[in-house]
């Protein structure tokens, strides 16, 4: 069993507030640090012991990590036992992260404005308001995706280069505050 440093445990412990506010199950956020803090694959008991959860849950945790493509199962020499680990480049990890966001939240939001809109026109002139709103939704949606279209596509480094830019992005526009 991993003997945590108190940064570490402070790390987890925090990892796993975060995970309950962006709609997360606090164990499987804690687990993800714990692998993303551990130098070497872990077993599932040692999770277990390690969070004092329990083994069920560990299961269950990682079965969602795996699902989301950020923990995967690796095997190691003279173990019969499956051993986890964490992806460890955390440009890669967020970008799946957000792309999972995508998919799950963000592209049903935006086929569900689409159907709305079409019922709504459909249905000719009625409830005009609400044709409005949602239309501004659905520009709002169809712009931040195609966004994000276009930044998925960029290798990391490049990523890593455009958000370091910071300000000058808004000098090169010529574009002051907000």
């Amino acid at each position: 069993m991993p003997q945590l440093t108190d940064i570490q445990r402070q790390y987890i412990l925090h990892w796993g507030e975060m995970g309950t506010r962006w709609g997360i199950n606090r164990t499987v956020a804690q687990i993800h640090a714990l692998l993303f803090l551990s130098p070497e694959p872990l077993a599932a008991d040692e999770i277990a012991k390690t969070l004092n959860v329990a083994r069920s849950n560990v299961s269950t945790s990682i079965r969602e990590l795996e699902g989301w493509g950020i923990v995967r199962p690796v095997h190691v020499l003279g173990e019969r036992r499956e051993h986890y680990e964490s992806l460890q480049d955390v440009w890669e990890m967020f970008r799946i992260i957000v792309e999972q966001r995508k998919r799950r939240e963000v592209d049903p939001t935006l086929q569900l404005l689409r159907r709305s809109l079409a019922e709504l026109d459909h249905q000719g002139g009625a409830d005009a308001h609400t044709r409005e709103r949602l239309a501004a939704m659905a520009d709002f949606f169809e712009a931040a995706t195609s966004a994000y279209g276009e930044i998925s596509q960029l290798p990391s480094q490049t990523l890593r280069r455009l958000l370091g830019m910071r300000g000058k992005i808004r000098r090169l526009l010529g574009v002051k505050g907000r």
